[in-house]
């Protein structure tokens, strides 16, 4: 397949919309939390572990200990039948799909949403820092959570985040260094931290070095495009992690001089010890400025970050809408159903629920229409520098002056 012709005429006909297919990822960390709408034996993929991610839009590959070649990059649903990804989409003419000026100082989306579904808390773990990724050639990841309303919360909807304000405090490493040396009993490492109730139609920014056990709600996620981390938790009930998933984004040579401390050290110490740690990472919705009009209204739900944006449109049962955007996007139709741009969009349906938009479309607009009974709720998902008008939270400072 010529890629660049494919590209260039599917955008023509389509005038920048590229309708995508679902990209399933699997973890061996947990059994999976069901609500993806797939076929309840679809999700256990046996030595794989089992399906409990859906990336969207995505152009970043998968990092599992058992490789599944294109595991996590999205396919553009080819009217010919044909494989494209939109990752190859993208580094064919990123000039269409990301716009001139943005693709001449931009390498890539630069952003991966996705949906995780865990039947239980994720195991205690953080995302290296840039300056820890860099040593690796590899990229940073800071992430951040939207928990949607409709679906149950599963048994465990809390986040736990960071650690006690006292071990930063008092620069006890040591505490830390301790339980990853005890790997089989690092399931009591969430003794060190402090756990936050997920509640529907809120969420959390988090930055690179913090470390998180994101609990049971099913969440939409925005982050950079990268799949670094380190688990610094082995435990999880009766199941024994092996330590690589600990210490495979470390470099050798300072896992073999320094032992778990070159862990440690990974840490943005102190904004895991941040008192203030709520209010300066709590992200609860915030309406668009100038958003609200008759039937619709569009609420920012990924903001405090120039890395990435999103917004959550909501349309009444009747409503029409144009979108006028800044640059190029993904959608994810979560709830109701209608049309966007004259393609039909379903929320729950695993076929018309995803779709890209290339930055001249983005521009001109887009017709956005209920067509059901319910209201229509359409996930937008920006790259980095897009929207420089997101929201900031104020910032409380770790330590009193």
């Amino acid at each position: 397949m010529d890629v660049k012709q494919a590209v260039s005429k599917l955008a023509s006909e389509t005038d920048g919309l590229f309708r995508l297919k679902p990209a399933w990822v699997s973890r061996i960390f947990l059994p999976p939390g069901r609500r993806l709408g797939l076929p309840d034996d679809a999700y256990d993929l046996k030595e794989r572990g089992y399906i409990t991610e859906r990336w969207i839009g995505s152009t970043t590959e998968a990092e599992n200990p058992i490789h599944t070649p294109n595991e996590g990059l999205s396919f553009i649903d080819m009217p010919d039948g044909s494989e494209l990804t939109l990752k190859e989409a993208v580094e064919a003419l990123p000039d269409v799909i990301m716009g001139a000026d943005y693709a001449s100082d931009h390498k890539g989306l630069g952003r991966l949403p996705k949906i995780f579904d865990n039947g239980d808390r994720l195991p205690f773990h953080i995302h290296q820092t840039q300056a820890d990724a860099d040593k690796l050639g590899k990229k940073s990841k800071e992430e951040s959570y939207y928990f949607p309303p409709g679906l149950p919360m599963g048994p465990h909807p809390e986040t736990f985040f960071g650690l006690h304000p006292f071990i930063v405090r008092e620069n006890r490493k040591d505490i830390v260094a301790k339980y990853l040396e005890d790997w089989e009993h690092t399931d009591r490492f969430l003794s060190l931290s402090r756990a936050y109730v997920n509640m529907p139609d809120d969420g959390f920014h988090l930055p690179p070095g913090i470390l998180h056990a994101p609990g049971s709600a099913l969440t939409i996620e925005l982050q950079e495009d990268s799949d670094v981390a380190a688990m610094f938790q082995g435990r999880l009930a009766h199941t024994l992690l092996d330590k690589s998933v600990l210490t495979r984004d470390v470099p050798p040579e300072e896992l073999e001089n320094r032992g778990m401390m070159a862990l440690v050290d990974q840490l943005d110490w102190e904004a895991n010890g941040d008192p203030y740690f709520y209010e300066n990472h709590h992200t609860p919705p915030v309406r668009v400025d100038g958003s609200r009009s008759v039937g619709s209204e569009e609420w920012w739900i990924f903001y405090n970050t120039r890395k990435y944006s999103g917004t959550k449109l909501i349309l009444r049962p009747g409503a029409t809408r144009r979108c006028v955007d800044r640059g190029a996007y993904s959608i994810l139709a979560w709830s109701g159903e209608g049309t966007f741009g004259g393609l039909r969009v379903k929320g729950r349906s695993l076929t018309e629920d995803e779709i890209m938009v290339t930055a001249s479309r983005a521009k001109k607009g887009v017709d956005v229409t209920n067509t059901g009974a319910e209201d229509l709720m359409i996930i937008k998902f920006f790259g980095p520098d897009i929207n420089d008008d997101a929201p900031a939270l104020k910032r409380y400072p770790h330590r009193e002056a």
